[in-house]
């Protein structure tokens, strides 16, 4: 009967125990820990789950039922793109086809892509972030190999950020039976967007210019503006972006990050009462974590991306972008100042600030070698005089193509073969002992 009656208690005990991130976000009332002269929260919060969180430290500042399941709309695009973006090549041309048109839903929101008509992978990536376009995340997807591969792509790419309240059945956030996330998790594919400079530069711009179809008249291909619909990009101080929706099952939601005083945070507010409530609640979010900053203990943690290098994150950074597995150029790599300080590459320093003497050794060895190798030669074409008298007086049609004679080929210094050979071992001595005096030490 003991048994029985703690058995309730263990299985509990274990849930809490596996929740991501720490057990007080599986909790479904409003988590927050202030210390001696910490904020107020903000009165006025009706987000069914929301949290807000730093981007750096990964620490959970406040958070309200932050597991909670629920359709997400279009804020899954950021999933999308985390998965998708550092695969194509931005400056792709695509021609559509119809058919990569043919499966939007119902109301889909459009930037309004046109079939058999070719568009660049970057325009197609700011219909996205920008006008929330359904029509272009279709055709990145199927240039991904298709839909059906790319929801399975995003669902692995979930399971490696451990988004575990994820579920993907459409790559858009389009309302679908069983399609589901978290406000935890769609911070988790925030902050890993974040780290790549594309989705950074994306997400934070404002309006841009979209081709549109055909001038019948003059034959030449028109252009038109397209506009953020983040209502906060541009209005909140320091705001980054990053992806807001709504659908009729998910109602609003919003995942945004702002920067201020060198700390960026994270914000989520998911389906408050009211559409227009999502971006007032996220502000005042993000208003209590700037003010609320060393006055609260973290309720929990944003985990790491398990896929990413080992070795990448520092100081408790998070990792710095990869390059994609099929060697298409990424611009995270040429664009990585634009990156927030917590997702640049780190920067060895001190002791073990070994790539330029590597370098430098790698140099010596490789004219060592390439000195050793032309002694060589040089020796196997060393000829007598009367050799050297009958090569000068050879016609010039006994000459080689390239004009030069046997003492050219030797060296145009004129350093002999005995010479050459004292200068390689030389060279090679000292190429050895730059090796071994710039090995990395380890310490302990």
């Amino acid at each position: 009967m003991v048994l029985a009656a703690g058995a309730p208690a263990a299985l509990a005990q274990d849930a809490a125990a596996s929740t991501v991130g720490g057990e007080r976000l599986g909790r479904p009332a409003v988590q927050v820990a202030p210390l001696a002269g910490a904020p107020a929260l903000p009165a006025e919060l009706t987000g069914r789950s929301w949290l807000i969180a730093d981007a750096g430290t990964g620490e959970v500042l406040a958070a309200r039922d932050a597991h909670r399941p629920m359709p997400p709309a279009s804020t899954l695009k950021m999933l999308f793109a985390d998965t998708v973006l550092p695969k194509l090549d931005r400056s792709t041309e695509h021609q559509v086809t119809p058919a990569e048109l043919a499966d939007l839903g119902v109301g889909s929101s459009l930037v309004g892509v046109k079939e058999n008509l070719p568009y660049r992978v970057e325009d197609l990536w700011r219909g996205v972030f920008l006008s929330s376009g359904n029509d272009a995340v279709h055709v990145l997807a199927h240039m991904n190999g298709g839909v059906r591969q790319t929801v399975s792509e995003m669902q692995a790419r979930a399971q490696s950020l451990q988004a575990r309240d994820t579920k993907v059945v459409s790559p858009d956030g389009y309302d679908m039976d069983g399609q589901v996330s978290s406000a935890y998790d769609l911070t988790l594919f925030a902050r890993a967007g974040l780290r790549n400079a594309d989705f950074r530069s994306y997400c934070a711009t404002r309006t841009a210019r979209f081709p549109g179809g055909l001038d019948k008249a003059t034959g030449q291909r028109t252009a038109f503006d397209i506009a953020n619909t983040d209502r906060l990009l541009g209005k909140y101080p320091g705001l980054i972006g990053v992806k807001n929706g709504y659908t009729t099952n998910a109602g609003a939601t919003f995942t945004g990050a702002a920067e201020r005083g060198g700390r960026t945070l994270l914000v989520t507010v998911m389906h408050p009462e009211a559409q227009g409530k999502v971006y007032d609640e996220a502000a005042s979010l993000l208003d209590w974590g700037f003010a609320a900053a060393g006055k609260v203990q973290p309720v929990g943690q944003l985990v790491e991306d398990l896929g990413a290098p080992k070795g990448a994150a520092k100081d408790g950074a998070p990792g710095a972008p990869t390059a994609p597995a099929d060697g298409a150029p990424h611009a995270a790599a040429d664009n990585e100042a634009d990156l927030p300080p917590w997702s640049r590459t780190p920067v060895l320093d001190g002791n073990d600030s070994v790539l330029a003497p590597a370098l430098w050794t790698g140099a010596a060895v490789a004219t060592g070698l390439a000195v050793w190798g032309t002694a060589r030669t040089a020796a196997r074409r060393r000829t007598t005089p009367s050799t050297a008298r009958t090569a000068a007086t050879a016609p010039e049609a006994a000459m080689p193509a390239d004009g030069r004679t046997g003492a050219d080929r030797i060296g145009a210094t004129g350093v002999g073969a005995t010479g050459l050979g004292r200068t390689s071992r030389r060279l090679t001595r000292r190429a050895r002992a730059l090796l071994r005096g710039t090995r990395p030490r380890r310490d302990g």
